[in-house]
């Protein structure tokens, strides 16, 4: 049975009026499975050229793959809006678009083949290979976008980490100023060193005794957070190592930081840089990827229909004439819909199991044996293939 979490695109043989197969199925769906009348439409099937059976069989067997790949471009792109909307789902809902309709709009209502990009004059090898080719466009582009904005805002997210955390840890350019130190001398230099806050006192006894060149009284309170206070001290360069390390001893921190006005602003501006164009890439990738996403699930539903004739042809067999139904379950009914197809379409049953149909024209072994994949897959009265649900 499909999966009640998506949509039904659904075939059979066209013996007589189109619209006469709705109109014959959709009160029973609605009135027997509780279906609303929304969940039923129109598919168009085009006739398409069906060329030889080998070839058939060649691209029967190629459209999973290729319908795997689609499948898992539609969900990247999905994924992507959603990552970027910060997972809103009433957000989401409004990107999620095909051709500024949503979903269920496009499927359901009745969907036709887009002859002005896929012309079924062409051959069906020609119309997949172009479907591949605009799924492989647009799966490249999306990457291209997504890898360009992730590494700006991967550079954004470290440049503001450092201006996070306690004062051990985090960026000083916003925290002192010119006036924390002693600039342009040969023999002395200031140092700032982040106090745990539980160790202060022990930092205002001890300071001045942690080597034998500190400058007396030269420690000063810059600011403080949770869990360090941050301190200058002045001391002569020659015992720089020395100091650095009795602080290590007592679990003071000094900080690896050099006062330059040249490199903060620079800082800055790299800071304020990156903050643009994050979000410059960001308005296109949201762009580029509800572009994609008409597109992709589009050329997504186009092969679906070309599985849908071609499996039509190798079970019914010509004339190449087939007629369609969409059908959107309902979680809760949706056995009770399949059942309701399937005995709708039972007098398609010696027609649709190959098995059956081979048997009774006395197939070969050979033949049997040649197709075995195909014929090993499971099948019901009818053709159906399922369009996964877009969850917001």
């Amino acid at each position: 049975m499909p999966s009640d979490q998506s949509t039904w695109l659904i075939s059979v043989p066209h013996d007589g009026d189109t619209e006469g197969l709705l109109q014959e199925i959709a009160p029973k769906l609605i009135h027997q499975a509780k279906l609303p009348a929304s969940n039923i439409g129109q598919l168009l099937i085009p006739s398409f050229k069906t060329g030889t059976l080998d070839l058939l069989i060649s691209i029967s067997e190629d459209l999973p793959k290729q319908e795997a790949f689609f499948t898992a471009t539609v969900a990247k792109t999905v994924e992507t809006l959603r990552n970027l909307l910060n997972n809103d789902s009433s957000k989401l809902a409004q990107h999620i678009l095909v051709d500024e309709r949503n979903v269920d709009s496009y499927l359901i209502g009745e969907w036709k083949w887009n002859e002005g990009r896929y012309g079924v004059q062409k051959s069906l090898k020609e119309i997949v290979d172009t479907l591949n080719k605009e799924m492989t466009s647009i799966d490249n582009v999306l990457k291209a976008k997504l890898n360009n904005y992730n590494l700006i805002k991967g550079s954004l997210t470290q440049m503001q980490r450092k201006k996070t955390g306690n004062l051990s840890v985090r960026s000083l350019a916003d925290v002192v100023s010119k006036d924390d130190f002693i600039e342009d001398s040969e023999y002395l230099e200031t140092l700032l060193v982040a106090v745990p806050k539980s160790q202060v006192k022990d930092w205002n006894n001890n300071y001045e005794r942690l080597s034998n060149m500190v400058v007396p009284r030269s420690s000063n309170v810059i600011t403080s957070d949770d869990e360090f206070t941050l301190v200058s001290v002045v001391l002569f360069r020659r015992v720089h190592d020395d100091f650095v390390q009795k602080c290590r001893e007592r679990k003071f921190i000094v900080r690896d930081f050099v006062f330059s006005e040249e490199d903060i602003a620079k800082q800055r501006q790299e800071l304020e840089t990156a903050d643009t164009t994050a979000k410059e890439l960001w308005t296109e990738l949201l762009r580029v990827a509800r572009t994609n996403f008409s597109e992709s699930f589009q050329i997504l539903v186009h092969l679906k229909v070309i599985r849908l004739f071609v499996e039509s042809v190798l079970r019914y067999g010509l004339p190449a004439n087939y007629t369609g139904i969409v059908v959107k379950p309902e979680s809760k009914t949706a056995k009770k819909t399949f059942n309701l197809l399937q005995a709708q379409f039972s007098y398609l049953s010696p027609r649709s199991n190959p098995r059956t149909r081979e048997k009774k024209k006395g197939a070969t072994d050979e033949f049997v044996g040649e197709y075995q994949t195909l014929m090993e897959q499971e099948f019901f009265d009818f053709v159906v293939y399922e369009v996964p649900w877009i969850v917001n």
